[in-house]
């Protein structure tokens, strides 16, 4: 199959998983979802985590046997090589599900040579299906979109860490920095919520200190293809995946003015 063969069938396949998903993950909402923690950083998994993850895997499995497939909650335990590998997160911001707060989403993302061609990014409770493809646009439930500029006097900002980073006194020194100069900080859990409401301009910028995963690259694209600058703490686009990823995306406008609160942050002495 040609290259963009692979892209509108993996387009098909990827938003009818994340739907079946998301109908699984909200028919879950309110009954017992078996909670346990995940790691020592205070992040959690549930068993709709699980089960979401699976039916992804077997929709896509179903469609590409020859892709790499990696997830949140199971890894990539293809043995096959393959330039093309999908990224699962099957329920982006399990604390937010856990506690019954609805700021979730399905994140599935489609990379070919380690760059981001398909982000399909679901949110169950609002029936929200967002699309990116590389090059053609971004679009929420069928219809394109592009980010708008807003023009408040201070920023909205969204804050995406790791979590291995909450003992890390320079991320600290950033959050506080950055918070004295804003209008307000969003900590949303669920990164690909963030990146929705930045391509669309709800929000003025996302600054991601260190902070690699699933949920990333998807969320990356559909910035990016609703008009977004998304670059590093240096200043230098963000392309590629990265272990260890420091991203600031915003309208292009407001770049340096960003790119300027990030590095007096990282130097002030609050």
């Amino acid at each position: 199959m040609t290259f963009n063969s692979i892209l509108n069938r993996a387009k098909k396949t990827a938003i009818k998983a994340t739907s079946e998903a998301g109908a699984l993950i909200l028919h879950h909402f309110e009954r017992d979802k078996k909670i346990e923690q995940k790691g020592t950083d205070g992040d959690v998994v549930t068993e709709v985590d699980r089960m979401a993850e699976r039916l992804i895997r077997k929709r896509i499995r179903s469609v590409f046997v020859d892709h790499q497939i990696r997830g949140e909650e199971f890894g990539q335990v293809d043995a096959q090589e393959s330039e093309w590998i999908w990224l699962i997160d099957p329920l982006d911001g399990t604390n937010n599900y856990a506690i019954g707060l609805p700021v979730y989403a399905v994140c599935v993302t489609l990379m070919y040579r380690n760059e981001p061609v398909l982000g399909i990014i679901y949110e169950p409770h609002l029936h929200r299906m967002h699309v990116a493809q590389k090059d053609r646009g971004a679009q929420c439930n069928e219809q394109f979109f592009t980010m708008k500029k807003t023009g408040e006097a201070k920023p909205t900002l969204a804050w995406i860490q790791g979590h291995h980073v909450l003992r890390d006194p320079n991320a600290m020194r950033l959050r506080v920095s950055m918070l004295q100069q804003s209008k307000r900080i969003l900590t949303l859990w669920a990164p690909s919520v963030a990146w929705c409401l930045l391509a669309k301009g709800e929000i003025d910028a996302i600054v991601l200190y260190d902070s690699e995963g699933e949920d990333l690259y998807g969320g990356v694209l559909l910035a990016r293809e609703a008009g977004a600058s998304v670059i590093q703490f240096n200043g230098d686009d963000f392309f590629g995946q990265r272990d260890h990823p420091y991203v600031i995306a915003c309208h292009p406008s407001k770049k340096e003015i960003f790119l300027d609160m990030v590095r007096n942050g990282l130097n002030s002495k609050n």
